[in-house]
């Protein structure tokens, strides 16, 4: 029965059909947003919710029993496992906001889809890469902000008046938000503030903010080139096994042979 279980659950078609069964889940949950929809068919939609999370519960009890232990040291089944949790627990009363957490089922695309889950994989390696550069831009963030309030606090209050608005306002500058219009009211008083701002966005923009880019392609790459070599690895040792199979298929031919050969002469 087990053995059965673990055919399926590791079948194409399984695996399809979950697919195709969050990605409808996710199209229900959107519609459920619309209060036209809702007024209309909101009985018949509550109810397919339900039937798409008791599905989703099936298939998480027939992969446990399926795999047992090996269930809950794969991270992927744990974040299923958890997802699925949050969707269970009651939407009334004090819990009635994780009513909303419920879209988080959408998110099981990146468990059961191989391509996503490499990706998210890169992104992770990325991370202690893209820490270093977080550091890097806050310093930047920083002394920029000192800078900037000591500079313009007086001929911009509203964006430079202090550190922590000064903070802000070159986050929005970093992001490409208005700048422009920041600029221009301090160039009105200071026209050769125009070094500082391009500077500024120089460093930033085209510099630091590129950085975590470049760290996330690299671990991307770095990862892909892993999958490949597992795959490769994984052919090898295919190919190793055909190998034997053939040669063994060979001495069992001759053994076959010389008892025929005995038989005869006998």
């Amino acid at each position: 029965m087990r053995d059965h279980a673990r055919a399926i659950v590791e079948a194409q078609w399984f695996q399809t059909s979950v697919i195709t069964l969050i990605l409808v889940n996710a199209v229900l949950l959107g519609v459920e947003t619309s209060p036209s929809l809702m007024a209309a068919h909101g009985e018949l939609l509550h109810r397919i919710d339900l039937c798409v999370l008791g599905v989703f519960v099936l298939e998480l009890a027939l992969r446990i029993y399926a795999h047992r232990g090996a269930f809950f040291r794969d991270p992927w089944s744990c974040f299923d496992l958890a997802i699925v949790g949050i969707a269970l627990l009651p939407a009334s009363g004090p819990f009635a906001v994780l009513r909303t957490l419920r879209v988080l089922r959408v998110l099981r695309l990146l468990s059961v889809i191989p391509t996503l889950r490499h990706v998210v994989a890169g992104l992770l390696k990325a991370l202690p890469g893209m820490a270093s550069i977080a550091l890097l831009v806050a310093l930047l963030l920083y002394v920029s902000a000192v800078m900037s309030t000591k500079l313009f606090r007086v001929t911009s209050p509203e964006h430079f008046g202090d550190v922590w608005t000064s903070l802000f306002t070159l986050f929005q500058i970093m992001t490409g938000d208005s700048w422009g219009e920041i600029a221009k009211t301090v160039m009105d008083e200071q026209p050769m503030a125009w070094i500082f701002f391009v500077g500024y966005i120089l460093a930033s923009t085209f510099i630091a903010l590129n950085l975590f880019i470049a760290v996330a392609v690299e671990a991307l790459e770095h990862e892909s080139g892993e999958h490949r070599d597992h795959r490769g690895e994984l052919g090898a040792d295919s190919r190793e096994v055909l190998r034997e199979l053939r040669e063994l298929r060979a001495e069992v031919a001759e053994l076959r042979a010389a008892g025929l050969a005995a038989e005869r002469r006998g």
